[in-house]
C-alpha cells in the first residue's frame, strides 16, 4: 500500500501507526487529529524510532481533511474516551458528529479508499459510515471480534499455561458486552477446548472477555486499552495489505447473511486486497444462533436510535 491515514492521534490512533509502521505495511502513514501539534507530535515522535527499528515508512500529521487525499486505507480510531461507568452506547450521541465530520473529508478527499473504523459503538458507526457514503459494504467495515478474540485466547494461555501461539478462538455479534463466542470454533492445536477447560471455568473467561476493555479502565482509571486495540487493527491491515484472504471476526455490512439484512455485526470474513472480500457463514446450533439473534437485537435497536438522531 502507499498511503493508510490514521484518524485520531491518540493512544490507539498512535499505537496502530507504531505497528503499521514497524511491519513496513505502507509507504506513508498519516495521522490527523482535531489537535494539529498532538497529530504532528505523534508522527514526529514515531519517525524518529524508524533507524532504531528498521523501517522507511515516511509519518506526518496534522488537523487537516485534505490529508486523507491519496488514501488506500482510512483507519478511525477518533471519538470521545470511555470513561468509567460508560457504555458504549452512551458513546453513541456525541461519537456519531464525530463520525459525520470524518465521513465528510473521506467522501470529499478521498473517494476511493477502504475504511476500517475502531470507534465505539463500532458496529452502528460502522454500519453509519457505510450508509452516509454510499460505498461497497467491502470498503467499509470494523474491528471488534479480532480484539475480542485474542482477549479470550490471552485468558484461556493465562489459565491453561499453553502457549497462545496454539490457541485459537472465535468471536462473533456485537463488540464487548454482546459478544457471542463459539466455543465449538475454540481450540487449543486443533483440539477442542472441552478437553481442557471445563464449562464453568470457560464461561468465567468468557465473562472476563466480555468485560475487558472494562477492567483496564478500571485497573487504569484515566485511560482505557489501546495495545490490544492497536495490534488487532494492525493485524487487520496486515491482511488487507498483503491479500492474505485470510478469515477473520470482522465487523461487516451483512446483506441476507445470518438472517439479517443492513445491519453491520461481527462475523467471520475474508480480508485482502479489496477490504471485506466475503462474509464466512457458519452453521449454527440452537445456543449458538440464540445467543446472535439476541446480540443482533440489540445492535438493531441501537441502528434504531441512530435512525432517530440523524433522520435516517
Amino acid at each position: 500500500m502507499n498511503k493508510i491515514t490514521i484518524v485520531g492521534a491518540g493512544r490507539v490512533g498512535e499505537s496502530t501507526a507504531q505497528f503499521i509502521a514497524e511491519k513496513d505495511m505502507c509507504r506513508e502513514i498519516a495521522l490527523l487529529d482535531i489537535n494539529k501539534g498532538f497529530a504532528e507530535g505523534a508522527a514526529l515522535d514515531i519517525q524518529e524510532v524508524a533507524p532504531l527499528f528498521n523501517y522507511d515508512t515516511r509519518l506526518y500529521g496534522g488537523n487537516d481533511g485534505s490529508l486523507m487525499a491519496g488514501s488506500d486505507m482510512i483507519v478511525v480510531t477518533a471519538g470521545l474516551p470511555r470513561k468509567p461507568g460508560m457504555s458504549r452506547e452512551d458513546l453513541l450521541t456525541s461519537n456519531i458528529d464525530i463520525i459525520d465530520g470524518i465521513m465528510d473529508d473521506a467522501i470529499k478527499h478521498a473517494p476511493d479508499s477502504l475504511m476500517l473504523f475502531v470507534t465505539n459503538p463500532v458496529d452502528v458507526v460502522t454500519y453509519y459510515a457505510w450508509k452516509k457514503s454510499g460505498w461497497p459494504r467491502n470498503r467499509i467495515f470494523g474491528q471488534a471480534g479480532v480484539l475480542d478474540s485474542s482477549r479470550m485466547a490471552s485468558f484461556i494461555a493465562m489459565e491453561t499455561g499453553y502457549s497462545t501461539l496454539d490457541i485459537n478462538t472465535m468471536v462473533l455479534g456485537g463488540h464487548g458486552d454482546t459478544m457471542v463466542p463459539m466455543h465449538r470454533y475454540t481450540t487449543i492445536a486443533g483440539i477442542p477446548i472441552s478437553n481442557f477447560l471445563t464449562k464453568e471455568k470457560l464461561e468465567e473467561i468468557v465473562e472476563r472477555t466480555r468485560h475487558g476493555g472494562a477492567e483496564i479502565l478500571a485497573l487504569r482509571q484515566n485511560s482505557s486499552a489501546y495495545d490490544a486495540p492497536a495490534a488487532s487493527v494492525a493485524e487487520m491491515v496486515d491482511a488487507i495489505v498483503h491479500d492474505r484472504k485470510r478469515i477473520l471476526p470482522t465487523v461487516s455490512v451483512l446483506e441476507n447473511e445470518y438472517g439479517h439484512d443492513e445491519i453491520a455485526i461481527g462475523v467471520p470474513a475474508v480480508l485482502g486486497k479489496n477490504g471485506m472480500e466475503k462474509v464466512i457463514s457458519l452453521d449454527m446450533n440452537d445456543d449458538e444462533s440464540a445467543m446472535f439473534q439476541d446480540s443482533a437485537t440489540i445492535v438493531q435497536q441501537q441502528i434504531d436510535l441512530l435512525k432517530q438522531l440523524k433522520n435516517l
